[in-house]
């Protein structure tokens, strides 16, 4: 695992250091990122591996830039200086171009050519600053991306005119039309994702849905055959307030049984688990020491401590990731069938441990009430 912190530092972390199967363990960092001039001198917005070879992996910046690394060596191989503020980049799983997507203060794309160096090809279009992006993990040309402008666009790199179109949070019929071939379809080249800024945009693994956040506090699920608001409803219980990308993590589709999808979503001091298509929550995993109360109200999101800063899938594995303000990165596992068990058999044991606590002490009050009614008592 690769992680990069406000203070401008980079860590490595060997997830496979734990030796034995106790409940509480603290990992130590395998490598860390030496400070020097050629490193960041800002905070770290965002890390990422190198899709084809973890030897690598690339950071951004809001020092401007998206730097290289060697893994062995944890040493800048590579700068790129983009000349504003770099909230996200995005580097494609499949394709052979080596385009590294960047989502910068600036309202355009910007496209870093790994191959060639180049910084200089841009996709304009947004109004505002662009805040998220994400290429497609199946069309490996597409790029998905989201901006302050409160818009969605996707793009085709190859085009021309690149902008294949935006989503509209008002369209469930899509640009297919209501009978597949327009009818009352809306023009693709305009409209609104959501009410404020969107910070997040993730995929589904298998390509047909894109997963939408926005400041306005709603989690979006649209159908990428036509673009169409899936209508999933997550409920008020979504918080999203800070400029920072903050992306849902959505689990490997071949864990779960066809047809279903579960998304995690990253709240302030508690991540909460989803149905993706139906908006149900399944279950809320709070942090040591949150209580409901803290994770609620204008309080609990202006406390930038309490926040959940990202998550990440431990690929191989059924387990995932949790990065905080606090500084703390948290791994999360399921329960198995014997950790059930074993609960349950304490909480068997408490309770009966409470039931012979409870009758010792009535036997008690009886026999103290016994006594009294034997007194005689004389009122004067």
């Amino acid at each position: 695992l690769v992680s990069g912190g406000a203070d401008a530092s980079i860590k490595l972390w060997d997830l496979e250091q734990r030796e034995n199967a106790q409940q509480n363990y603290t990992n130590q960092p395998a490598a860390t990122v030496k400070k020097t001039r050629s490193t960041h001198q800002y905070g770290v917005t965002h890390v990422s591996f190198y899709p084809f070879d973890s030897q690598a992996f690339l950071s951004s910046s809001y020092d401007h830039s998206l730097k290289m690394y060697a893994t062995e060596t944890m040493a800048v191989s590579a700068t790129f200086n983009l000349d504003s503020d770099v909230y996200s980049h995005s580097l494609s799983p499949i394709a052979d171009h080596l385009l590294v997507a960047c989502a910068t203060q600036h309202s355009a794309v910007r496209l870093v050519d790994l191959r060639s160096g180049a910084s200089t090809h841009s996709l304009a279009g947004h109004q505002r600053s662009v805040l998220s992006v994400a290429w497609s993990p199946h069309e490996e040309f597409v790029l998905a991306s989201g901006s302050s402008d409160v818009s969605v666009r996707l793009w085709d790199i190859r085009r021309s005119a690149n902008s294949l179109g935006v989503l509209d949070m008002d369209d469930a019929v899509g640009i297919l039309g209501e009978d597949g071939l327009g009818k009352n379809a809306r023009n693709r080249y305009h409209g609104k994702a959501h009410k404020d800024a969107v910070n997040g945009v993730v995929w589904t693994d298998d390509g047909k849905f894109l997963v939408t956040a926005g400041h306005d506090e709603r989690v979006r699920v649209w159908d990428m055959s036509t673009g169409a608001n899936a209508l999933s409803h997550f409920g008020p219980i979504i918080k999203n307030s800070h400029l920072s990308t903050l992306l849902p993590l959505l689990v490997p589709s071949h864990l779960l049984s066809a047809g279903k999808q579960v998304m995690f979503y990253p709240n302030p001091k508690e991540i909460l688990m989803f149905d993706l298509f139906e908006g149900t929550l399944l279950k809320r995993l709070r942090m040591p020491g949150a209580t409901a109360a803290a994770t609620q109200g204008k309080a609990a999101q202006l406390n930038l401590r309490n926040r959940t800063t990202a998550l990440s899938w431990r690929a191989g594995d059924a387990g995932f990731l949790s990065a905080h303000s606090d500084g703390a990165i948290r791994a999360w596992l399921p329960r198995m069938q014997e950790d059930v068990q074993a609960e349950d058999e304490e909480a068997e044991t408490a309770e009966g441990s409470e039931d012979e606590s409870r009758k010792r002490k009535r036997e008690a009050l009886d026999e103290i009430f016994r006594d009294l009614t034997k007194q005689k008592i004389t009122f004067t």
